[in-house]
Parts: C-alpha cells; structure tokens; sequence
C-alpha cells in the first residue's frame, strides 16, 4: 500500500502571481526612501552651513555693531585701547585710533575719553599721527578731557601718544617711559668668511645698500644713520616736553631710554597720579558709564588683505627701520 504524498507547495509571492512586480515597486519605493533621506541631509547641511556664515559675519561685525549701538543713551565715559605694539600693520594702528577718537567725539553723550594705554611702543610715525590728532582735538574741543590710563607699560611710542594728554593716571607698579629710539640689525660679515660664501652686490647709487648685514660697516653711513635717529629722538622728546610742560622735573636720565614705575613715574612728573578706567569714568570724568569706541580690524578685511601687501610686510621686517620700543 503506498503511501500518499503531501503536495508540492507552489511558490506564488503574489497573491496575483506578479511577483515581479512587487519586487520592483519594493526597489523603487527604497530608492525614494533613500532619495528623500539624502535630500533632508542635504537640507540640513546647508543649514548648518548658512548657520555658520551667519554667525562668522556676526562676529566679524560684532565691533562694529557694539560702537554703533553702544554710544547712544546717556553721558558716557569714551574707553579707547591703546595695546599691542603700535605699527600700520597691527590692531594699535593710527588710522583705526584716529577713527575711534573722532568717532566718541562725535557722539555728543561723550564726556570724557580714556586712551586704555598698554604697549611697549613702535612706529614713531604712527605715534605721531595719533598725538597730533590729540593735540586737534583738544584744540577744537577744549571741554573734552581725554586721559591716558596705563595698566602693566606705557612705554616709548605708547608714551609718546599719552603725553599729548590731559593726565596719565598709572598703577604703582606700571612701566612707564622709555624715551628713546631705537634701530637694530644683524652683520653676517665674518659668518660668511668662516663658511666661504662669497657676497655679490650691484647698486646704483653708492648708499643704496646702506648698513647691508652682509657688508662691512662703513663709518660714514654709521654717523648718517645715528644722525636721522637722533633727529627722530628729539622730534620724541619736543613732544613729550610740549605735552607734559612744567609738569616735568628733568633728570639726566630722564630722555635717555630709561623705564620708570608708576610711582617714581609721578615723582619726576611723567605720570600724574594713581587710577584705573573705572576710578578715572566715575571720579574724574564724573560718567560711570563706559562705551567701547575701539576700532578693530575685522576677521574678513584681514582674510582679504592683498597678497602684494603681506610680501611688502615681510620684505620690509628686514630692513632697518627706527621704532619707538
């Protein structure tokens, strides 16, 4: 007797039997699936993205958007920085600190400016264009009193700029001072002999290569240089005796380079007397209040600064050139 076999089940995925079919409409509706998920990535990419240039530009409008905002409203206490080494090339720069001078005279809540002084100095012409545009100022606005502040140093072409001045308020133990000039270089002369490289030179004009570090001094250009920087060192000191007046007990020391404390600073009257920002906007200037006119240097103007002027910057670090430092 044979026994009875079950039978062979079908294979019918569908109940229509279009399997086929199915499996298609199964690839498909997964590619759109995926489309529509590689589509929201792509949405919030380029959110985040417009997120980010959002808050880039923010920031690098931030300062301006606080002075333009900071300034109105009741009297005020104009804080500028004077910080860093004072250079074209730098954030203490005398375009960006004359702009920020005209600018808290303009506001008419303005009552007193601080030049927030702490540098060890540099250019002595960009020193000069700020003390001249202080002395401006006051010419034309006599009842404006602007007052240097030093915390850690004040010292050459930082002072240079707080001596046109009404006062200079310090910290006992401040630097300040530092009259003087300076140029330096290197000589590679006998550097070059020990190692046998040979130096060839073409000028046209016989001072053109003038105290080259890789030729022997000559004494004549040695006098001619220390000459301009003599000339240079008393334009300094005209300015601070123009500045300071009777307000100064000369020493012998006084103009020769020499640093001096807060304190011995007030003794011989290159300072005046003690104080930071706060004590000088609440006490001597009478506006508590303080609003930041700093001028700085966007992130974006530094990102696209010329090509031609960062060689010309790094071509001129290796020339000699005076600095008040």
């Amino acid at each position: 007797m044979e026994t009875p076999q079950a039978p062979t089940p079908k294979t019918n995925p569908s109940p229509n039997g279009h399997w086929e079919r199915d499996i298609i409409e199964k690839v498909a509706l997964a590619a759109i699936t995926e489309q529509t998920k590689a589509r929201r990535w792509s949405v919030f990419f380029r959110s985040l993205l417009f997120l980010y240039i959002l808050v880039f530009f923010g920031v690098s409008m931030y300062p301006k958007i606080k002075q333009n905002m900071g300034g109105s409203g009741s009297q005020h206490t104009a804080i500028i920085d004077v910080t860093g080494v004072i250079a074209e090339d730098k954030e203490a720069n005398a375009a960006d600190i004359i702009d920020s001078l005209r600018d808290a005279v303009k506001d008419e809540n303005t009552k007193g400016i601080i030049l927030h002084s702490n540098s060890p100095g540099g250019s002595p012409v960009q020193s000069n264009y700020v003390y001249e545009e202080i002395r401006n100022i006051k010419k034309e606005h006599p009842n404006l009193p602007i007052y240097a502040v030093v915390s850690d140093i004040c010292a050459s072409g930082c002072y240079y700029i707080a001596s046109a001045s009404d006062k200079i308020f310090v910290n006992p133990s401040s630097l300040i001072g530092s009259i003087g000039v300076i140029m330096d270089g290197f000589g590679f002369v006998d550097a070059m002999q020990k190692i046998g490289v040979e130096r060839r030179l073409l000028t046209a004009g016989s001072h053109k290569a003038m105290l080259d570090p890789f030729s022997p001094p000559k004494a004549d250009e040695t006098r001619y240089m220390q000459e301009l920087i003599d000339q240079v060192h008393q334009q300094f000191i005209t300015a601070v005796k123009t500045g300071r007046g009777d307000r100064l007990k000369e020493t012998p020391d006084m103009f020769s380079g020499l640093v001096w404390t807060g304190e011995a600073g007030i003794k011989i009257g290159v300072a005046d007397a003690y104080g930071n920002d706060d004590f000088v906007a609440k006490t001597i200037i009478g506006a508590e209040k303080q609003v930041d006119y700093t001028q700085k240097t966007s992130f974006i103007d530094k990102m696209t600064s010329k090509l031609g002027a960062s060689f010309g910057q790094a071509l001129g670090s290796l020339l000699l050139t005076p600095s008040l430092r």
